[in-house]
């Protein structure tokens, strides 16, 4: 599963911390040139045969052209099989996603959108720096949905400083009359260095308390699962099957490859006689990027095997995060020796987890109630240290 990141906004958020540069000009021949031989060089040390999807990221990949993003899949289709009904999405704000563009991104072979929508909210979107107002999301929305019908995803913010109960179920109402068959919650977090957290640090702005965060979040669920909803990740939910094939990758701890500046991968380089799982990251700035992949055709700036232990520690992590969490399958293929139950069965943490309803351990495998998904974060220390014991 590529992944390809687009580093370049027009406008920085003021909750935005990611990889972005906002420039006066981007040469977009040199980067496109510079991410078609990344893709090439590292599916090529990775001798990977097929691929299942494609995400390009960002940044604000929709103010590429459809023309990188064809030149990208050429070279993915080049170097491995890219089946014709394989996920491809693009990532766009609703200020870059006109109907002209969207078009000349699906002619380019995009197949699913997920767009930056954040709030239908207009005093909100200011606040949040937000290029775009509520009636160009909702106008964006809409035309995605006439080229991508149950294929657009929504992202939406929650948890905003001086947000209330009311104004969130407001939000998710409005938001149920304008969605496509998935929607992505994030609860806002104040980013050390951004402009939001430095207003809510100086007193300009409240911030949220967490038992109204906790509300918030279980109205949204109980919201969009009456809605015909499966909620199937702690931030992520889908109708009519409508799941995100790339990001399940993730979550399933498969393999997949991050292509340009500052992107993360998890892939075995077999054309390396390699056997083992490596975490890499590519260099992040852009300029620096480019200069690495034209002299060595690649931006790793940094590569290290994982452990067995950090291999399941990963698995672990990103597993519970869905409803179907960890299968004893899955498991398997990281821990041919030691089963789930001889690692969570036995008296200890988890056990005591399950005995309080946080957790499943069954036939399926090791998962969280509902009531445990909401409480990820707190109940992943005890796991982790169990498994480490093991």
């Amino acid at each position: 599963a590529p992944c390809p990141q687009w580093p370049y906004c027009r406008k920085r958020c003021s909750y935005c911390n990611f990889n972005t540069y906002v420039v006066p000009a981007v040469d977009e021949a040199a980067v496109r040139a510079c991410l078609v031989r990344e893709a090439q060089t590292l599916l090529r040390l990775s001798q990977v045969h097929s691929v299942t999807s494609v995400f390009f990221g960002g940044g604000t990949p929709s103010l590429a052209s459809p023309g990188t993003v064809a030149a990208v899949l050429e070279a993915v289709a080049g170097a491995a099989h890219l089946p014709a009904g394989a996920e491809v999405t693009l990532e766009a704000n609703p200020s870059s996603a006109s109907a002209s563009a969207l078009d000349g991104f699906r002619a380019a072979g995009v197949n699913r959108l997920s767009i930056g929508v954040q709030s239908l909210d207009d005093a909100e979107l200011r606040m949040l720096g937000r290029e775009h107002t509520a009636a160009e999301a909702r106008k964006a929305v809409e035309a995605a949905q006439g080229l991508f019908l149950g294929r657009t995803s929504i992202d939406l913010l929650f948890g905003l400083p001086g947000q209330s109960r009311d104004a969130w179920a407001q939000r998710l109402e409005a938001t149920l009359r304008l969605c496509d068959d998935h929607i992505s919650l994030y609860q806002l977090t104040l980013e050390r260095g951004t402009a939001l957290a430095a207003q809510v640090r100086g007193g300009a702005l409240p911030a949220p308390p967490q038992d109204l965060l906790a509300d918030m979040y279980q109205t949204a669920r109980n919201v969009l699962v009456a809605a015909g909803f499966r909620h199937y990740e702690v931030s992520n939910f889908a109708r009519k099957g409508a799941l995100s094939t790339h990001n399940l990758s993730y979550w399933r701890a498969e393999q997949y490859i991050g292509v340009g500046p500052g992107a993360h991968g998890r892939f075995v380089l077999r054309a390396e006689g390699g056997c083992s799982r490596e975490a890499r990251v590519q260099t992040l700035e852009p300029v620096a990027w480019m200069r690495e992949v034209q002299s060595q055709g690649h931006g790793t700036r940094s590569r290290a095997v994982l452990s067995p232990l950090e291999q399941l520690e990963e698995l672990l992590t990103l597993g519970l995060r869905t409803d179907e969490g960890i299968t004893h399958e899955r498991w398997g293929h990281f821990s041919p020796q030691l089963s789930l139950q001889a690692v969570f069965g036995e008296p200890g943490e988890a056990r005591a987890l399950q005995q309080e309803g946080w957790l499943v351990l069954d036939s399926g495998g090791l998962r969280c109630t509902w009531a445990g998904l909401a409480v990820l974060d707190s109940l992943l220390p005890d796991l982790l240290w169990q498994l480490q014991r093991v």
